[in-house]
C-alpha cells in the first residue's frame, strides 16, 4: 500500500504499520503533520483537528514501537504536533482500527456491528453527546485497556482521570466517561494480534536508517528539505558536527507548535528518536543517567521512582500524550523559562553531558541558560543525558506546579525545592523557579536567609522576604507580577509545612496522586 503525494525524491520513503498492512509515504513535507496526511492522503477522518496543539486531544492517535526485547510497547500521543517521519519504523493505530481488535485481529477493518470494549462502554454509559472528542477519548482509553490488559490489573478511577488528562470534552463531561473507563472491563475481552505487528516491525527494522527529502513547497525557489534520522549516538555526533545548522528533532512537541502556529520555516531535521542509546535511563556511577532521548513520561518516572514526592510534578507535567511524546533532554534544551523540568532538576544538582564530536564535557545545568532563551550550546553540540546525583534524592525534595488548570496546562510558575536537615538546622538547600525570570535560576537570597539557620516559621519569613531580591517577576496572561511573588514566597512556607519536625502535612494532606498508584512506565 503506498500513498505518493508527488514524485519521490528520497533514497527510501516513510514506512510504517498501519491499517493492518506496512505503508511506505514519499514525497510529503518534512513537516507534514501525522494528522494531515491521516485526514486528507490516507481518509481516516475518525482522527480530529481540534486545537491543533496538542492540548484537546482530538486527534490521539496510538503509536507502536518494539522495546530491548522486541516486545511491543504502545503509546497515545498527538498525531497534530508530530512530522510524518518520525512515523518511520513504527506503528500506527487510529479508531478505525478498533472494530478490528474487537475479533482479536491487529486493526483494519471488521465486521459491520463489532464494536471493541472501549466502543462498546461508550454507547453503553452515553460517553458521548456532539462525538467530536469521542474518538481521542477512544484512543486513550484503548490504550489503557490493552496497558491494563497485558498486566492483569484494573486501572481506579483515578488512573482513568489521569489517562485522559491529555483529552478535553466540552459537552458530555467526565462521569460517563470515567463511567466508561470502568465498563470496558467488564465486557468480553478483545486482544489485537501483537505478534502480527512486532512481526512487522521486525521488518521495518531491517531498513535502513532514514535520510529522506522532499521538496518544501512553502520555500522560495522549491528547496528541499532533509529529514536525517541516524541511529547510533556516534552516527549522530557525527552528523550534528557536519551539519551544524540543522535543527535537532526529538519529541515534536515544541517544534511542531513551531510549525503549527508561528508557521516557522525549521529548515533541514536531525532526527534524535531513533539513537536507541539515548532512550536509555538508568544509574551510572553514582548518579541517575536520563538519555537526552527518554521520554518526559520515563525520565519522570524515574526521579519520582526516587524521590516520591514528586509524584504531583510527573503526572501534572502537560498530559500523557505529551509525555509519550516529549523528551526531558528536549524540555531542558529548548530553555523555556516556564519549562517544568529545569527547576526540579536544578534543585536535585543535575549536570547536562553536553557533546560535540567525539568531546563530551559536563555543565551544572544552573549555569546551562545565558539569557532568555540562550543557553551555552556550542555550534555543533548538542544534549547527550542529564546527570542527577545520587545523592540529592536523600534531601526532602519537592516539585510545586501553579496553574490555572489543574491538568495540562502551562505553569504560571514552578518551583523545585530540596533541604536537608540536620536536627532542625538547614544544612543544605536549593529553591529554583520558573516562570519568575526570563530563565529558570536558583533564589540565592532565599537560600542565603535559611543556610545554617533553624527550620522554622522565622527562618521562612525571612526568606520571603529576601525572595523579593532574588526576583522581580513580570505580568503577562497567566498572572500578574505581584501574584507570583506571593505564591512564590508561599510556596517556601509549603515546604516548611511539608517538612517540619513538628506534624507535618502528609501527603494525603497536600496530593490527589497519594493514594494513586501510577501504571508501570512502558506498557
Amino acid at each position: 500500500m503506498t500513498y505518493t503525494a508527488t514524485s519521490p525524491t528520497a533514497s527510501r520513503g516513510i514506512r510504517f504499520y498501519h491499517r493492518g498492512a506496512i505503508v511506505t509515504v514519499e514525497g510529503q513535507p518534512t513537516t507534514r503533520s501525522v494528522l494531515d496526511w491521516l485526514r486528507e492522503d490516507a481518509h481516516c477522518r475518525g482522527t480530529k483537528e481540534g486545537c491543533n496543539e496538542g492540548d484537546c486531544g482530538a486527534c490521539t492517535v496510538v503509536l507502536g514501537e518494539l522495546d530491548a526485547d522486541g516486545h511491543l510497547q504502545l503509546a497515545n500521543i498527538n498525531a497534530c504536533i508530530q512530522f510524518l517521519p518520525t512515523l518511520d519504523g513504527k506503528a500506527l493505530f487510529t479508531v478505525e482500527d478498533l472494530q478490528g481488535m474487537a475479533q482479536g485481529g491487529c486493526g483494519a477493518s471488521g465486521q459491520d456491528g463489532d464494536l471493541h470494549p472501549v466502543q462498546q462502554a461508550l454507547v453503553e454509559c452515553h460517553g458521548s453527546q456532539c462525538g467530536f472528542c469521542t474518538p481521542g477519548f477512544a484512543m486513550s482509553l484503548w490504550h489503557s485497556y490493552e496497558r491494563h490488559q497485558q498486566a492483569g490489573t484494573r486501572p481506579t478511577r483515578q488512573q482513568l482521570a489521569d489517562d485522559l488528562s491529555g483529552n478535553l470534552c466540552r459537552c458530555t463531561g467526565y462521569r460517563p466517561i470515567l463511567d466508561a473507563g470502568e465498563r470496558m472491563f467488564d465486557l468480553p475481552a478483545a486482544r489485537f494480534d501483537r505478534q502480527a505487528v512486532e512481526a512487522a516491525l521486525r521488518t521495518l527494522a531491517q531498513a535502513p536508517a532514514l535520510d529522506y527529502s522532499a521538496p518544501n513547497p512553502a520555500a522560495p525557489g522549491g528547496r528541499v528539505d532533509h529529514f536525517h534520522a541516524p541511529r547510533s549516538l556516534d552516527d549522530l555526533a557525527a552528523l550534528r558536527l557536519a551539519k551544524p545548522q540543522a535543527r535537532l528533532l526529538a519529541g515534536c512537541t515544541d517544534i511542531g507548535l513551531w510549525v503549527n502556529k508561528q508557521f516557522r520555516d525549521v529548515g533541514d531535521l536531525i532526527y534524535i528518536g531513533n539513537v536507541a542509546e539515548l532512550g536509555i535511563v538508568e544509574e551510572r556511577d553514582g548518579a541517575l543517567w536520563i538519555g537526552a532521548g527518554a521520554t518526559l513520561e520515563q525520565a519522570w518516572a524515574a526521579l519520582a521512582e526516587r524521590a516520591p514526592t514528586l509524584t504531583d510534578a510527573w503526572l501534572r507535567f502537560a498530559s500523557a500524550p505529551i509525555r509519550h511524546s516529549g523528551t526531558m533532554g528536549g524540555n531542558v534544551a529548548n530553555g523555556s523559562p516556564i519549562g517544568d523540568s529545569a527547576p526540579i532538576l536544578i534543585a536535585l544538582d543535575a549536570c547536562l553531558e553536553l557533546r560535540k564530536g567525539p568531546n563530551i564535557r559536563k555543565l551544572p545545568l544552573a549555569d546551562f541558560y545565558l539569557d532568555y532563551m540562550k543557553n551555552d550550546l556550542q555550534p555543533g553540540e548538542f544534549v547527550q543525558a542529564i546527570v542527577v546525583p545520587l545523592a540529592a534524592f536523600a534531601r526532602q525534595v519537592r516539585g510545586y506546579k501553579v496553574s490555572k488548570r489543574f491538568d495540562c496546562d502551562i505553569s504560571a510558575l514552578c518551583a523545585g525545592m530540596a533541604i536537608a536537615l540536620d536536627g532542625d538546622r538547614v544544612t543544605s538547600v536549593r529553591l529554583a523557579y520558573g516562570g519568575m525570570a526570563a530563565t529558570v535560576r536558583r533564589a540565592s537570597h532565599a537560600e542565603a536567609a535559611l543556610l545554617g539557620q533553624p527550620w522554622s516559621q522565622d527562618s521562612v519569613r525571612a526568606a520571603q522576604q529576601a525572595l523579593a531580591e532574588d526576583f522581580a517577576p513580570m505580568t503577562d496572561m497567566r498572572a500578574s507580577s505581584q501574584y507570583r511573588l506571593k505564591v512564590a514566597q508561599n510556596l517556601i512556607e509549603r515546604l516548611w509545612l511539608e517538612t517540619r519536625s513538628t506534624a507535618p502535612l502528609t501527603a494525603s494532606q497536600t496530593s490527589v496522586f497519594s493514594v494513586m498508584p501510577h501504571a508501570a512506565v512502558g506498557a
